[in-house]
């Protein structure tokens, strides 16, 4: 039997702790983040796994870590564009990806496990939006998380929807996720904040016609959005979008990396 009741989960079920890029260059990817972001590159070796990088934010050993990278596997290489991937940890990953298939979902890649690290799958929403699911193994000696405002952290997720009731329904029988609030759009409907464990922690909304398909999109922080532009254009990278204020008075800016890859910055200010 599915766990779906609240009362049986884990406070960390629903909680997204990882942000994976898919690339085509790790090299060249790897030095854009670092001067965009400010992130750290560093290498980590994993049994049966191709090269995997990590992005970590700080000095010294054991620094926090944002999330990884890695080349696309060769079943992969030349079908799909970069991209950025979000993990979001669950108490039972066999479970969890039973339940997608249940609500209408698919399961992209049957649950695996990564040894040392933990069990994961790759799923679908029903309208076929990507994400990871996990069930991490506790590491010994954790590093310190970084806050969510914090310079280098994942600071936004946001979700464009097949439809916006029907993805949140989906998600709080899956995660548990709340509804905080919903901010008017007008003609484009409402922009729904999202919150997991009380805090809110991102947005969705129906995708425009502009959007070709539901998606996942992750903003990352620095500190100043207007300097985050030039390093991205001085890096190789594009803006798509903004820079534009958001309620709450932080700006925002969409960009793509110089191998494509589609990224979001937030700030607080200009």
């Amino acid at each position: 039997m599915l766990q779906t009741a609240s009362n049986t989960r884990s406070a960390i079920h629903g909680k997204f702790i990882w942000c994976e890029l898919m690339t085509s260059d790790t090299r060249a990817a790897g030095d854009f983040y670092s001067a965009v972001v400010g992130w750290k590159v560093n290498s980590i070796q994993m049994p049966d796994l191709p090269s995997y990088y990590l992005f970590e934010m700080g000095e010294g050993e054991n620094c926090p870590g944002i999330g990884g990278m890695m080349n696309f596997p060769p079943e992969l290489e030349g079908k799909l564009p970069p991209n950025w991937t979000g993990y979001v940890a669950v108490d039972h990953v066999d479970e969890t990806a039973k339940e997608y298939v249940s609500l209408g979902g698919r399961v992209q890649r049957e649950p695996d496990d990564i040894p040392g690290i933990g069990r994961f799958a790759v799923v679908a929403d029903p309208h076929g939006a990507v994400l990871c699911i996990m069930t991490p193994i506790p590491p010994e000696n954790p590093p310190r998380e970084l806050g969510p405002e914090d310079p280098g952290n994942v600071g936004w997720r946001e979700l464009y929807a097949g439809e916006v009731n029907e993805a949140f329904d989906f998600y709080a029988k899956v995660f548990g996720w709340t509804k905080d609030h919903d901010f008017d759009m007008g003609a484009m409907g409402p922009y729904r904040i999202f919150a997991h464990g009380g805090k809110a922690i991102g947005g969705m909304m129906t995708r425009p016609e502009t959007v070709p398909m539901a998606c996942w999109s992750y903003y990352f922080n620095v500190e100043a959005i207007d300097a985050a532009i030039d390093r991205i254009k001085a890096n190789g990278g594009a803006v798509v979008f903004g820079p534009q204020d958001v309620p709450g008075g932080s700006w925002i800016v969409q960009a793509t990396d110089p191998q494509g890859a589609f990224f979001c910055l937030v700030a607080p200010g200009r």
